[in-house]
């Protein structure tokens, strides 16, 4: 079983969702939520996981409180807003917990296994560090004359900036691929990593998966076209602006609304040891052709043929 000051060292910069033991004088269940980032920029994920709460039969204000905390980006504070939380709570030895996470949940210790998690957490991942090597092999498929792939981390998240790291490095090496890291921490980090990707003659930028890199896309785009570098993200609704060339990936939107689901779930009386971990079945591969056009690129035909959405 997970103890809570074991889940906080866990847990690092990823997302967590967990159902709280009512207060004594509370009289409808607590779920407390804690994410890395914004409000503002977590809004439609929110609304999804307030969709799966609703499909389980639970409203907001009607039959159940959330409590939402949030780090805005700054890790390091994550501890402490769990502590925040948990010191919510009278009552309860142990926290259900339902995470999503785009690491391995086995791997980064959070659960036993996948089918049967044990203890008190569960969750649900995207597997966005496990796609890592996909999404460089599909750069490399449209780029096959690179030698060298830039790849934009967030350094402020080294639990998933390093399993994304581990899994693109094997992969570059597989492909005869040099990989240039860069770590950005804020926004104004964003135009130097850009200027020394290309400083350093790479022919394309990967965008790691962490939650920095979300809602950054049209800034995102903006550079990776000014400085005409043929750049890739993962999940299709981060495609769209001119600049972003591909995109692997699944939709968060719907992990969202799962999790609301299990939590929904696990409010009615199940356990999160007996719940097992979801991942997605639909991967995406979005290619914007008038990215490819702007930079003068020719997307191969057998690239096409696989691409679920073509920007044109």
């Amino acid at each position: 079983m997970i103890r809570r000051r074991e889940f906080i060292t866990l847990l690092g910069g990823a997302v967590a969702t967990w159902p709280l033991a009512a207060r004594a004088q509370q009289p409808l269940p607590v779920v407390g939520t804690l994410y890395g980032v914004s409000a503002a920029l977590w809004a439609g994920n929110m609304a999804e996981f307030r969709r799966g709460l609703a499909e389980t039969g639970f409203e907001e204000g009607r039959n159940v409180i959330i409590e939402s905390r949030w780090a805005d980006g700054h890790f390091e504070r994550m501890p402490g807003l769990v502590a925040d939380l948990v010191a919510t709570i009278q009552a309860a030895q142990t926290i259900p917990i339902v995470f999503t996470t785009g690491t391995d949940p086995v791997a980064a210790g959070l659960v036993a296994s996948i089918n049967r998690p044990g203890g008190n957490a569960t969750g649900l991942t995207n597997l966005a560090v496990e796609l890592a090597a996909k999404r460089l092999d599909l750069m490399h498929e449209a780029l096959p004359k690179a030698g060298k792939v830039a790849l934009l981390l967030n350094r402020n998240n080294p639990v998933v900036s390093q399993g994304e790291f581990q899994a693109m490095q094997s992969a570059a090496r597989g492909l005869g691929l040099e990989l240039v890291i860069l770590n950005v921490g804020s926004d104004q980090d964003l135009e130097p990593a850009f200027a020394n990707a290309v400083e350093q003659r790479a022919a394309a930028l990967m965008i790691g998966s962490d939650a920095f890199f979300s809602g950054r896309e049209p800034q995102i785009a903006a550079l990776a076209l000014r400085h005409r570098l043929p750049t890739m993200v993962g999940g299709r609704l981060k495609v769209g602006p001119t600049g972003v060339l591909m995109g692997y990936g699944t939709e968060s939107t719907d992990l969202y609304r799962q999790a609301g689901i299990y939590v929904g779930r696990i409010l009615k009386g199940a356990r999160p040891a007996d719940l097992p971990i979801v991942h997605p079945t639909k991967f995406d591969l979005v290619i914007n052709l008038n990215t490819a056009k702007a930079f003068g690129l020719t997307v191969p035909p057998s690239l096409l043929a696989i691409a679920d959405e073509v920007i044109e």
